[in-house]
């Protein structure tokens, strides 16, 4: 074998160097700057660590903090590392589990022992003073192979038992790789990492928050403390992702959705959200706006049932794919009885919906169709249940039950890229009625999927031909494709929403999908006289209502449009003497289609004011023994100062103008 290998660099040059190389040795001999710069190495596309030898041609690319995606990968890889090692230095017995990178940050699995108990928020400062010292003290991180039994019984020796499952777990064919912190602490990781914890700053990460997690998320397993940190390539960004934090805990919905008596959770119902008159208003809002754009846009609105027979989602596809997540019933009547199961052993198993496709096919094959009735778009605010690990939920984000915006689309081959064009162009307008940019993302085929190569090939190509159709391919949508991440029957255009605070919330989705027609026997006579499978369209533009009313409190910071507000004014009273003229004026604003309350209340108009903000009602109209003797009102807007004084039909106009949804204004 020759002791020399060819790399060739992003340039196209190409040296040709010693078997054995690492790319921290390149990045040496191109300049002292590179070098000082280079955190890691793409070999082949592949990220790699920069001390990693070379064994074979490649292609080298140098990775620095310019390539800010894969910096903030490596950084916050390490910093979960640290944090692990910190933690067992400072309480000996621990044992670590898994510690990933987030979309922010990192976090940590712990076990702490028994006489320790869980962790608390108040030994964050003292792990992260332990934490910086590791970083000053420049260790490398060493990446070994080992032998799957030798890792095995060195955790096992060492009390990690959970890291000695995992080991045991993993593909007999894959590679076990640990990284050592110096000579002593180490983890099992896959990698990469940096070459030293030198590299990282210590002044671009914080501690947040210690909360419970499970071992693999599972809450019959062992209990563990997750501590959550955010890290960051330097100081400058760490400040701003705090504001941001800062920020964006005063948008929380939770906090909104409780002081705006809007929706609550609790334990009686875990991921169902119990929805108040003023929450569900909105909710009302927002289905009649859909019920017009999708009426406009030719769908036929159906409803299916909760509950289908096992044997449906067999078919499907779904039970194999996707059971974790559904919730199963027994088709049978529960035993009554004090003693004894409450369900045999040989009952039939039903489940509630995880999704409404299945049923959309249901209904499309009652009756014969013929190529003339395509496209077919059938639409459901379709209630579904997925099997959420209890500590996934979060607030309306993710939930267990939910309402979506469903429809699918049935087409033929030849209608395909004009039906996606047409949905990308609802979407549009809807997005920005409601003031919103997005970027737009091909998911393309998953590892785990049904259908052939060719179906594939196909259902990308055209979603691809549909997006530059719509002239959405550009920079200004920020087009990407995403491999690996399509369902598992289907690949999808994703948009990605971004809210007032610079946040993306992916959203709406389009599915071209071949495979549950084929499954579920879907069929039309075509031109030819012969059946054909029709090619079916998934597609959602909120979302869910429950997550997109949560998008929409945070992007507004619960200041909803007045067309959402769940009441549109309220008129308040400064002395008694106008409680009659206050209950006028609320009849006409009534009259006028706005949603209105009057406020009576022998009360301080101070207090009736900061009360009504707090409740972020957009209007106040103020009305004393003036105004009533006028005919006028004192109009005070949330979020502006000092108030506009006006007559009562000037401001009836006003606040029906606004009151009135995008989509109906002339």
């Amino acid at each position: 074998m020759s002791q020399m290998i060819r790399v060739t660099l992003p340039d196209g040059s190409a040296r040709d160097v010693v078997r054995g190389t690492t790319p921290a040795q390149i990045a040496a001999d191109i300049g002292p700057g590179l070098a000082k710069a280079a955190l890691a190495a793409r070999i082949d596309g592949e990220l790699r660590d920069i001390m990693r030898p070379l064994e074979d041609d490649t292609n080298l690319a140098l990775v620095t903090s310019r390539d800010e995606a894969d910096a903030l990968e490596l950084v916050r890889h390490d910093f979960a590392h640290i944090l692990a090692e910190a933690v067992q230095n400072l309480f000996p017995g621990t044992q670590i589990t898994f510690g990933p990178s987030t979309g922010d940050g990192f976090y940590y699995d712990f076990a702490p022992t028994a006489e320790h108990g869980p962790f608390r928020d108040e030994e964050l400062p003292l792990i992260e003073e332990e934490m910086r010292r590791l970083i000053a003290a420049d260790l490398p991180l060493t990446r070994e192979v080992w032998e799957r039994d030798k890792l095995i019984a060195k955790w096992q020796a060492d009390g990690e038992t959970f890291k000695a499952e995992w080991a045991a777990e993993l593909p007999a064919n894959e590679e076990l790789t640990v990284y050592r912190s110096g000579d002593g602490w180490m983890d099992m990781c896959r990698g990469p990492h940096l070459a030293s914890t030198g590299k990282l700053d210590p002044a671009a990460f914080k501690l947040t928050r210690v909360s419970g997690a499970y071992w693999r998320g599972d809450q019959k397993n062992a209990q563990l403390s997750r501590i959550y940190g955010t890290g960051w390539l330097n100081k400058k960004q760490l400040a701003e992702h705090l504001v941001r934090l800062e920020e964006a805990a005063k948008r929380d919905h939770r906090k909104l959705g409780q002081e705006m008596d809007l929706f609550h959770l609790q334990a009686e119902a875990h991921g169902s959200v119990f929805w108040h008159p003023k929450g569900y208003m909105i909710w009302r809002e927002l289905e009649a706006y859909m019920r017009r754009a999708i009426d406009g846009a030719g769908y036929r609105e159906v409803k299916t049932p909760q509950v289908m027979d096992a044997r449906q989602w067999e078919q499907s596809g779904h039970w194999g794919k996707y059971r974790e997540n559904m919730f199963v019933i027994p088709d049978e009547v529960p035993n009554v009885e004090d003693d004894g199961p409450i369900i045999s052993d040989d009952a039939e198993w039903m489940a509630l919906k995880p999704m409404n496709c299945p049923a959309h096919v249901l209904i499309f094959r009652q009756g014969m169709k013929s190529y003339r009735d395509l496209p077919l778009r059938l639409y459901e605010n379709g209630c579904c249940h997925r099997n959420e690990p209890h500590g996934a939920l979060h607030g309306l984000m993710r939930v267990r039950q939910f309402t979506q915006d469903d429809a699918h689309i049935f087409c033929r081959e030849d209608q395909i890229v004009s039906e996606v064009q047409a949905f990308c162009a609802l979407a549009d307008r809807i997005y920005k009625e409601f003031g919103f940019t997005y970027s737009i993302k091909l998911a393309l085929r998953p590892e785990k999927r049904f259908g052939t190569e060719e179906m594939w090939d196909m259902a990308e190509t055209e979603l691809r031909a549909a997006v530059v159709a719509a002239g959405l391919n550009t920079p200004e949508y920020g087009w990407e494709e995403l491999p690996g991440e399509g369902a598992f029957y289907a690949p999808k255009l994703e948009w990605h929403l971004t809210d007032a605070i610079g946040r993306t919330w992916q959203v709406g989705t389009i599915q071209s999908d071949r495979v549950l027609p084929d499954r579920l026997d879907a069929s039309y006579i075509a031109e030819d006289g012969e059946r054909h499978r029709p090619v079916m369209l998934h597609r959602a533009i909120f979302g869910s209502y429950e997550r997109f009313i949560g998008i929409l409190i945070e992007h507004f910071a619960g200041k909803l449009p007045v067309w959402l507000a769940p009441v549109q004014a309220v008129v308040a009273t400064i002395v008694s003497d106008a409680d009659d003229y206050a209950r006028d004026v609320t009849a006409q604003l009534a009259a006028a289609g706005v949603r209105v309350e009057t406020d009576l209340r022998n009360e301080n108009i101070n207090y009736k004011v900061r009360e009504h903000s707090l409740a972020k009602v957009p209007h106040l109209l103020v009305v004393g023994k003036r105004e009533a003797d006028e005919g006028t009102v004192a109009i005070r807007t949330l979020g502006q100062e000092g108030q506009r004084i006006m007559p009562l039909t000037e401001a009836i106009a006003l606040l029906n103008g606004e009151a009135t949804p995008p989509d109906l204004r002339h």
